[in-house]
């Protein structure tokens, strides 16, 4: 059931994470699309917090959403009408950071205690569970070890705040297993992205698995492949509000593509990270890597993460990628892109 149906409003979210649509809210252009329709543009992380949770279920009918797949998912398979329009995969610094003193390399890993976010109130906002889990499949195959060689440490289960400046005004920590293991009440951590790198450096940790560096379908997780999802209302009503968005999503990962230093400033902003951290982090050619599509290869990396939910309790069951995929949004986006750039005059704001 949605909780809002006011189609004079646009509504958008997205994590602090690299996102040519976050490019384009930056540097002004989707505010600016809907003014022209005299239609509202809210941010969902400066949005109240009883609105600010449809970035985990999809309630706002007139909700756009590009974020990590896990609550996008779930929110599907428990029956939200949301529709596919595109995925992005940036590899986002994934690993396995541990304490010095007690794991020297991943092989020490057998027999540690990890530290794995407990579920959520629902299932949808339980993102931090799934990608602890992921990524330490991933870090243990690649020394040929399992979850079942380790014990899991539950990290406390915290409020379900979305990403914005709500989680920073009640105080909580993006990362607490990281704290978990440098006061020795865990061995290891999954962490993801340049502040989490960096706060992991600032508590004397270190990496022992560098995830980025697996083969791609062992580094699939809640970001990645990452989709861009929308309300199946909004889609029937206000079909060119959703074409428009995806156009210049694409614009700006065009834009971004030729102005590297203006990117890694915007992320700096968006990830709470240093622009060095940023720059070491997500290496020298991610801004040309920011555009979403629906090629094959992400939707078979989309399927493995469905499967690894369902195999974890996240879903009831498994379910096929291709259904969920309204292909003739991207297809009317990608011509429109073409030619949004001159009609908007597009570039960079403030300039």
């Amino acid at each position: 059931m949605t909780t809002q149906t006011d189609f004079n409003k646009v509504w958008y979210t997205r994590c602090n994470v690299p996102t040519a649509s976050g490019i384009a809210l930056d540097l002004g252009w989707l505010a600016e699309r809907y003014s022209r329709d005299r239609a509202g543009f809210g941010i969902l992380q400066d949005a109240p917090l009883e609105i600010a949770l449809a970035h985990y279920d999809h309630s706002l009918a007139s909700l756009i959403r590009e974020g990590g797949n896990v609550p996008a998912i779930v929110a599907h398979a428990d029956g939200a009408p949301t529709r596919l329009i595109g995925l992005t995969f940036i590899d986002e610094g994934q690993a396995i950071v541990a304490h010095p003193d007690r794991v020297n390399g991943a092989v020490d890993l057998r027999g540690k205690r990890i530290a794995v976010p407990a579920f959520a109130a629902t299932r949808n906002a339980s993102h931090s569970r799934a990608m602890a889990l992921g990524g330490f499949e991933a870090g243990l195959a690649s020394v040929g070890l399992s979850l079942g060689d380790v014990s899991i440490v539950e990290t406390p289960r915290v409020k379900t705040v979305p990403p914005g400046k709500l989680r920073k005004e009640l105080g909580i920590k993006d990362w607490p297993s990281l704290h978990q293991v440098a006061d020795g009440d865990a061995d290891a951590s999954y962490i993801k992205g340049a502040a989490a790198h960096e706060a992991a450096q600032s508590l004397g940790l270190k990496v022992v698995v560098d995830i980025d560096a697996l083969p791609i379908e062992q580094r699939v997780n809640n970001g990645t492949p990452r989709p861009l999802t929308v309300h199946a209302e909004l889609l029937e009503r206000r079909p060119e509000w959703v074409i428009d968005f995806l156009a210049l999503t694409l614009a700006a990962a065009d834009w971004a593509s030729a102005n590297r230093d203006e990117v890694i400033s915007i992320l700096s902003r968006e990830t709470k990270a240093t622009s060095r951290g940023v720059a070491d982090l997500y290496g020298a050619s991610f801004h040309r890597n920011l555009a979403p599509s629906l090629s094959q290869e992400r939707l078979d990396l989309f399927s493995i993460q469905i499967d690894r939910l369902a195999r974890h309790g996240f879903i009831d069951r498994a379910f096929d990628v291709g259904d969920w995929i309204e292909p003739g949004v991207f297809e009317a986006a990608q011509a429109r892109a073409s030619s949004i750039g001159a009609e908007y005059e597009l570039a960079p704001a403030g300039k």
